[in-house]
């Protein structure tokens, strides 16, 4: 008995079908948790449902997330949760929608693969390669959002804490210190938004030292636990606040200055290459009509 490549085509669509079946039942009937829309991450929620796209995609996000709440181990929702955190609470989605997102992402490549082999059977090795791309986007670009949210802040906070030092010198509180940033810096967005999130804490009740430490486990970057940790020794002391910020400023525009000193060096070094690379190309795209003028030449004169 003689299987066409049709029927071979059928026999693995139905295979795949029964395969993924059983597990989305079985994540299907698992128990979900609820999510909380509340804080930071509500309201960047809020901000990402402006997005017509993102607001057409997110009931299913929802929908698929509610699946995956049942499934996800503690240490690993709390490792996908500090990663989210990290990204500066990434289009507010939680991490069951993180996970879920992850799944539709691999099963939206999954399906172009079968697409692309269903034409033309030569491709199918494209399903499972098109599957893991796909489901390897969305931490793709979290990642990149937290790699750009700590190279924002590590940047705009020097400027910062120098307007905070400004303001408290002239006689403001630290809130109102920070209420002067958010409001008239030109702070980048990033920065703004953790500068923000401190003063709604502060405005909760909740004391300094609370606010500092959160927000070094929010944004852990040596800049930061820096700020934290002087302004926390100066509240233990009883030293001027004032003093510590200008402390800091002057250490984070060295700092700074000290990083883009090096960053300009590796990059003189790495230069190296290409440019010799692009001399080398020049040359011979020279050399080669320049030989066969030469021999042209040579050959007429004989």
């Amino acid at each position: 008995m003689n299987i066409t490549v049709m029927q071979w085509r059928i026999i693995i669509i139905a295979f795949a079908a029964i395969v993924t079946g059983g597990p989305a039942l079985w994540i299907a009937l698992r128990p979900t948790r609820a999510a909380s829309r509340l804080g930071m991450r509500g309201l960047r929620r809020q901000r990402a449902l402006l997005n017509p796209t993102w607001a057409a995609l997110d009931p299913l996000v929802r929908w698929m997330g509610l699946r995956m709440s049942g499934i996800l181990a503690e240490k690993t929702r709390d490792k996908l949760d500090k990663n989210l955190t990290y990204a500066g609470d990434f289009m507010g989605v939680t991490v069951d929608e993180y996970v879920a997102m992850l799944v539709l992402s691999g099963l939206a490549g999954a399906a172009l693969g079968g697409a692309v082999s269903f034409i033309d059977s030569r491709f199918t090795f494209l399903v499972p390669v098109l599957m893991i791309a796909g489901a390897s986007i969305p931490h793709i670009v979290v990642d990149n959002a937290r790699v750009e949210r700590f190279r924002s802040i590590n940047r705009g906070l020097p400027y910062a804490i120098d307007l905070m030092a400004l303001s408290m010198s002239a006689g403001l509180d630290f809130p109102g210190a920070l209420a002067q940033v958010v409001s008239k810096a030109k702070a980048n967005e990033a920065l703004k938004d953790e500068l923000g999130y401190i003063l709604q804490q502060f405005h909760l009740g909740r004391t300094r030292a609370q606010v500092l430490k959160e927000l070094a486990n929010r944004v852990p970057i040596e800049a930061v636990r820096e700020f934290v940790h002087a302004l926390l020794q100066a509240e233990e002391r009883g030293t001027p606040v004032a003093n510590a910020l200008e402390i800091q400023a002057s250490t984070a525009r060295v700092r700074r200055a000290n990083l883009a000193e090096s960053a300009a060096s590796d990059m003189r070094g790495k230069m190296v290459l290409p440019t010799m690379m692009i001399i080398g190309v020049s040359m011979t795209l020279i050399a080669i009509p320049s030989t066969m003028m030469i021999d042209k030449i040579s050959g007429a004169m004989k």
